[in-house]
């Protein structure tokens, strides 16, 4: 084609003019394979890209099959063609309308080695998915459009990495073997799976409101389970688009009446008969797993209905006093991501649990007859992986347990309790991980099975190091949930003592490779953390200090002032029986005991002499108590000079003054307000003997 006629393609689609394109077309039939970007799109490439579906049908509607192929076989300068970028949008219509002309383009490869079958997996487009997967002539496990050969991920390596567990799901379901399939790096899908701890509710943190809202919220598990194949007449609702949350709620009042009158729901045939075409014999479905979810209920299966109606009942009321709405769809999103990841979890292991046998048993007795020598071991296991080495360097225990994933660490030990010897390349099995890296929940899980507690906790790495030296070993992360360097510090001395008391006697003096054991090498390690805790608890000491001073002073001075002055006769104060005098007094008392007791306790944390063990209970109390005194403190010197000049205010302002004492008493709510969340955190600490762990929570 001329460069004119090139230059008014492109303009054309950039100005979305897609009638002068098919008249273009009709002048030369040559226009729509012409490359018309610096990205060697075609005509047909852009539309895909803007979703000008309309025009694709119209276009492939008019041409003959012979050209359409070749049109749509066109590739870019990634190697996409027009079904690759369909399928990496999620057009079904589009996907539809390309695949059902040639069904050999769903398995074509760009550069990158993706099929268009491949792409919508690894971008969550669970439709386009089913529609190619639909067309696709060939649906073997083994089949190489399933995985991309540039580093050997599978479409479940792939939708589990993005996180599409609805429909990582489906893919086990209809193609089981790839459960067990591994990538040239020799990850399996679990291993991925176990790499993502904010996708479990045992490693994401919440605040008290939102765990509340999620204990109460209702979801359906298996609303993303269905297997979905692409039809045009999906939809046959006769009401419009934004009507479908009030239909919503209808149907759902209409199913909690019926079942509260009738006790039955009519949606319970129809989900018999779609568990019965989904199940496959001899695999462990999906649908036996839901029924064993909903054994769990706390109520009637033909409640859930009612249950459904409650739930957004409070949802409403939730909105209704000021609680958004996108928050709470952000926290049932959050919950519908932890249930669907821990079913995925319980399907990669129960299909997994192959991978504990003992290794002769994967190999036929034809690949031994082949190979002269028997005991050679990784030939053999070379044929049997196609010449890939696949090394896998850590098993998905492993690395659950350093993520502190415990739904998975405790899976796979019920299902292969073989799994509590796997060690990684440093000899370091699942509980010297956990403590190593601080998983309380996995470290308590693993305490209190008995197994664990006879033989793996009796594990030392190829260092020397037993549990106990990977606890009193501190590395430059801040693990737990607290601020402050003198808040870790008391954690980690507390962790020290809890994985102490849970090791053999004989076990705490213990020596390493490096001639230590595991005390010396607490002091060792946690030096400059004690180094810097000190300086925190000198610093703040000494600013409490002399705040608790001046108090201390104002107060002393205010308790020997008598208001009204004493009776020249008795001595007795003129005001004495008054409620604002006998307010006074005490108020006077109590800030002057309370403000010299907070100056003790933080003249003692001055002098202490900050050992490692102080700062498990003494220095923390010592902080606590000088807080909690310095504050009653303040408050009483505030109320005592609020009673003091209650007594010199004229009668017709006693009341017009009450706003003025309420704004005295912001200073002191503001002091509460700062110190508040410290506070907090020392009485916690106080209280708990296991540390809590500090996840990083990501927002979807």
């Amino acid at each position: 084609m001329a460069q004119i006629e090139v230059e008014s393609l492109f303009n054309y689609a950039m100005r979305g003019q897609w009638k002068e394109v098919l008249e273009a077309y009709k002048k030369n039939q040559g226009a729509l394979g012409a490359k018309i970007t610096k990205a060697e799109d075609t005509v047909l490439h852009i539309a895909v890209y803007v979703g000008q579906t309309s025009f694709v049908a119209s276009l492939l509607d008019n041409i003959s099959l012979e050209v359409a192929c070749n049109i749509l076989r066109m590739q870019n300068s990634k190697g996409n063609t027009p079904l690759h970028i369909a399928a990496e949008l999620g057009n079904i219509d589009i996907c539809n309308n390309i695949a059902k002309r040639d069904p050999n383009l769903i398995s074509l490869r760009n550069k990158e080695d993706e099929t268009p079958l491949f792409l919508a997996a690894v971008h969550g487009k669970r439709d386009a998915f089913f529609c190619l997967h639909g067309h696709q002539q060939n649906h073997d496990d083994d089949d190489d459009s399933l995985a991309s050969k540039s580093n050997g991920d599978t479409i479940l390596h792939s939708t589990i990495s993005g996180e599409y567990f609805g429909l990582a799901l489906q893919i086990i379901e209809l193609y089981p073997n790839l459960a067990n399939s591994v990538n040239r790096e020799g990850l399996s899908p679990l291993h991925i799976l176990a790499r993502k701890p904010n996708c479990f509710q045992s490693s994401t943190r919440m605040e008290l409101l939102p765990r509340i809202i999620y204990s109460c919220l209702f979801v359906d598990e298996f609303e993303e389970k269905d297997d979905i194949r692409y039809n045009q007449a999906a939809t046959s609702d006769d009401y419009p688009m934004n009507y479908a949350t009030c239909m919503g709620f209808l149907s759902l009042f209409k199913s909690a009446l019926k079942v509260t009158t009738t006790g039955k729901d009519r949606k319970a045939a129809s989900d018999d008969e779609e568990n019965n075409v989904l199940r496959k014999p001899g695999n462990f479905s999906i649908q036996e797993q839901a029924k064993k979810e909903k054994e769990r209920y706390w109520f009637p299966p033909n409640w859930e209905a009612v249950i459904q109606f409650l739930t957004l009942a409070i949802k409403a009321l939730l909105i209704i006093f000021g609680v958004g709405a996108s928050w709470i769809e952000k926290i049932q999103r959050r919950k519908v991501k932890h249930i669907l990841a821990k079913q995925v979890m319980n399907e990669l292991i129960q299909r997994a649990s192959s991978a504990y046998k003992y290794e002769y048993t994967r190999m036929s007795s034809d690949a031994l007859q082949d190979d002269n020598d028997i005991g050679n071991l990784e030939s053999i296991r070379k044929k049997e992986k196609g010449s890939i080495q696949k090394t896998v360097k850590e098993s998905p225990i492993l690395i659950a347990a350093k993520m502190g994933v415990t739904e998975m660490v405790e899976k796979i030990l019920e299902t292969n309790p073989v799994a509590i010897h796997d060690v990684d390349s440093n000899n370091k099995n699942v509980v010297l991980l956990a403590i190593e890296n601080r998983q309380p929940r996995v470290y308590s899980l693993l305490n209190k099975k008995s197994l664990t507690k006879e033989s793996a906790f009796r594990q030392v790495d190829n260092q020397g190091n037993s549990a106990l030296h990977l606890a009193a070993t501190y590395r430059s992360h801040k693990p737990w949930r607290v601020p402050g360097a003198a808040m870790q510090m008391q954690w980690e001395y507390k962790w020290y003592k809890l994985v102490k008391n849970s090791m053999p006697p004989n076990f705490y003096e213990r020596y390493n490779k490096n001639g230590q054991t595991a005390k010396q090498l607490f002091v060792s390690t946690h030096g400059p953390l004690v180094k810097e805790g000190s300086k925190w608890l000198t610093k703040t000491s000494e600013s409490c200090s002399v705040v608790a001073a001046l108090v201390a002073t104002v107060a002393f001075t205010t308790s020997t002032a008598i208001p009204g002055g004493p009776d020249q006769n008795t001595g007795s104060p003129l005001l004495q029986g008054k409620p604002a005098f006998n307010l006074f007094a005490i108020a006077s008392l109590v800030a002057l005991c309370s403000s010299v007791t907070a100056l003790i306790l933080f003249l003692s944390i001055l002098t202490s002499r900050y050992q490692e063990k102080d700062f498990a209970v003494d220095l923390p109390r010592k902080l606590l108590m000088g807080l909690t005194t310095l504050f009653t403190s303040i408050a009483s010197v505030l109320i005592s000079f609020c009673a003091g000049h209650f007594f010199i205010i004229e009668d017709q302002l006693k009341y017009a003054v009450y706003p003025i004492y309420a704004a005295t008493c912001l200073p002191v709510s503001f002091f509460a307000l700062v110190q508040l969340p410290l506070y907090f955190d020392l009485s916690l600490a106080m209280v708990r003997k296991v540390p809590q762990r500090s996840y990083k929570v990501l927002s979807h």
